[in-house]
């Protein structure tokens, strides 16, 4: 028999979910990985630069792997299509930048309000509008905390390298089961666009949180898809899953049935953040640098944070009393970290650098009367380690 017709009936071997190993890859890419490694099912999105390299990489690796990939007309469809993945059951992701990520956010607030996991990937550049398409900016800070109208919990992690653009990925897909939230990664162009040495772990060390379901089966009594448990999250049953499950926009009772009343709502909007603010604890990352015996604290995040980094270590070595504290969640903001630093009576100011006209300052500001000074671009070029560094001296 030919060889060839021998291996003709050999299956072809399946392609890995997790690509265990080290490897050299731009952040974006690594997203992508870390989605993939996180269980992602479904995808829905539409190419925009920054963030197209997440998209093209999970086009040819998500298909073989059973998953599905979908290119939507448009950003409005991307998020709707997750949402609709995501109360089937799927592990759903898109990414966008800036102009794609104001579309989705009428239906960000719809998944905040029907609970509904999903992870979104924003990959900042500079705005406002069209912008600098194909430079940084780090402007959607505010948008992702308040984008949607109204009062609800999110959560958002912004990495400072395609490492963290892995890790966090894996985590962010992990928060969004455990709290049913829509939860963002926002990188920035700079992070997206640089190749870093990237740590996959072999698929069983990669940790995988699962949301909640019912815990007795279908048919044997009337499921509560909103009768939250004591952390204040509610199991979600699926459609097809064989529960009554219905999901609505509009104020709901804990069966998920329109409930017009101030009283309900009240208790509802409350809720959606409470499970947000009461595990901030459990959810927060911050990176520590020198904070000891600092009297001006630099906080910051993403790429600017790699500045900020290399700002305070020169700062140190010149006998400054600096340190730095990068936001590695931004939302929920670290607000006790920052009371503790204050409280103890050393800082003496803080300095936060942010390539957009400052955004984040404002929740130091409303938490201290310490001075609290600002350096600022408007988007299209990283701050320079240089221009912290002066104003940490000054």
């Amino acid at each position: 028999m030919p060889d060839n017709a021998a291996a003709a009936r050999v299956p072809a071997k399946k392609p890995s979910r997790v690509l265990t190993g080290t490897h050299f890859m731009v952040g974006d890419h690594a997203c992508a990985e870390g989605a993939l490694a996180a269980g992602m099912d479904f995808f829905g999105g539409y190419p925009i630069t920054p963030s197209t390299e997440i998209a093209e990489l999970i086009a040819r690796r998500l298909p073989p792997l059973g998953g599905r990939f979908v290119q939507m007309e448009d950003e409005l469809a991307s998020i709707a299509a997750i949402i609709g993945a995501s109360a089937a059951g799927a592990r759903s992701f898109t990414a966008t930048s800036g102009p794609g990520f104001s579309l989705m956010m009428e239906n960000i607030g719809l998944a905040a309000m029907m609970e509904v996991p999903c992870v979104i990937a924003d990959v900042q550049r500079a705005s406002p509008s069209t912008g600098l398409p194909t430079m940084v900016g780090q402007s959607d800070i505010l948008q992702a905390r308040w984008g949607s109208h109204g009062d609800y919990g999110v959560i958002a992690y912004c990495p400072d390298s395609p490492q963290e653009c892995f890790d966090l990925t894996v985590r962010a897909f992990n928060d969004a089961d455990k709290y049913r939230v829509p939860v963002f990664i926002l990188l920035d162009e700079v992070v997206g666009h640089m190749a870093e040495r990237v740590v996959i772990p072999p698929a069983e060390e990669i940790p995988i949180v699962r949301r909640k379901g019912p815990n007795f089966p279908p048919g044997e009594r009337r499921f509560l898809g909103y009768a939250p448990d004591d952390d204040m999250v509610p199991p979600m049953a699926h459609a097809g899953d064989g529960y009554k499950v219905h999901m609505t926009g509009l104020t709901h009772d804990e069966k998920g049935y329109p409930a017009l009343t101030p009283e309900i709502h009240d208790k509802l909007v409350n809720r959606l953040v409470d499970k947000i603010r009461l595990h901030a604890s459990e959810i927060e990352m911050h990176e520590e640098i020198a904070l000891d015996d600092a009297e001006t604290v630099v906080v910051s995040f993403g790429c600017t944070a790699r500045s900020a980094r290399h700002a305070v270590n020169e700062a140190r070595a010149e006998g400054i009393s600096c340190g730095l504290l990068r936001l590695i969640t931004v939302w929920p903001f670290p607000e006790r970290r920052i009371r503790e630093l204050i409280e103890r009576g050393k800082v003496k100011r803080f300095i936060v650098p942010e390539i957009n006209l400052g955004q984040l300052r404002r929740e130091i500001e409303r938490l201290t009367q310490l001075p609290v000074l600002r350096l600022n671009h408007a988007g299209g070029a990283m701050l320079k380690p240089d221009a912290i560094l002066e104003l940490i001296r000054s």
